[in-house]
């Protein structure tokens, strides 16, 4: 069976989400249509970049993922679509899988049903169900495109690093208000050798100097780091928002500082 996964900023109070799934099932009864979410902010690449590359490495190799933000074409951006990492993705070429995948794509295609729906206003399901439901029959890319050498990058913010500190960008939100931060637990080992470190949020008034094992490892109320499934920086609160007690954004830095023993 056919999995084909669905990441958009559609919401789920137009018609639209299911049209697409109504258009799959049309040409493949069977298919499993898997919604990873339809809540991205519109037009937000970088929360859908975040939510597919955290969430696509759990289904099982084959699967297509298609990408419906942004995804309207124009002389600069064209639909693709790709493999990489086992997987296929098909969206509009933003940048959004530089943020998705870790690997080079093996085989990348610029896709020909764009001509037949050139100005389409609804790609998502004229151009990449189709693209979705051709991959999925087993059918190969050269077919519905032409074979291109890349796709377009985003830069993300990247962890400064100092003699005895590393400054971190927030990354992203979740709905429970937990911050993940763009450094790794590599680089937080790396830089810090074991020694003491503080994480200085906004002020010193929220600082963390500890790292926990989960989110209940600290009293309820109470503000706490760990490093998430995916080995990222983060900080929570127990029972509560993180983001909103700190009043800290996407975008917004803090800073963790060692000492020396």
């Amino acid at each position: 069976m056919a999995i084909i996964t669905l990441t958009t900023d559609l919401g789920l109070s137009d018609y639209y989400v299911s049209a697409v799934k109504g258009s799959i099932l049309k040409e493949l009864p069977e298919t499993s249509i898997i919604d990873i979410t339809h809540d991205i902010p519109k037009f937000d690449r970088m929360k859908a970049g975040y939510m597919l590359r955290n969430a696509f490495r759990y289904f099982p190799k084959g699967s297509i993922h298609i990408i419906g933000v942004e995804s309207l074409e124009d002389e600069n951006t064209p639909h693709i679509a790709l493999k990489a990492e086992g997987h296929f993705f098909i969206g509009a070429d933003t940048g959004v899988f530089s943020l998705v995948l870790k690997e080079e794509a093996e085989e990348i295609v610029q896709l020909n049903f764009s001509k037949k729906f050139e100005g389409s206003s609804f790609p998502l399901e004229q151009i990449f169900v189709p693209a979705a439901c051709h991959i999925a029959r087993g059918g190969t890319l050269q077919v519905i495109g032409r074979l291109i050498g890349g796709y377009r990058r985003m830069l993300m913010p990247a962890p400064t690093r100092g003699e005895s500190h590393l400054g971190a960008s927030i990354q992203f939100i979740d709905s429970y208000g937990n911050i993940i931060t763009n450094i790794t637990r590599d680089l937080f080992d790396s830089a810090g050798k074991g020694s003491a470190f503080e994480i200085v949020l906004r002020s010193r008034i929220h600082s963390i100097n500890r790292i926990s094992k989960n989110y209940n490892d600290a009293p309820e109320g109470d503000l706490l780091a760990l490093f998430n499934a995916e080995g990222h920086l983060e900080i929570s609160l127990n029972k509560g928002s993180a983001a909103k007690l700190l009043g800290l954004k996407v975008n917004d830095s803090l800073r963790v500082e060692f000492y020396a023993d």
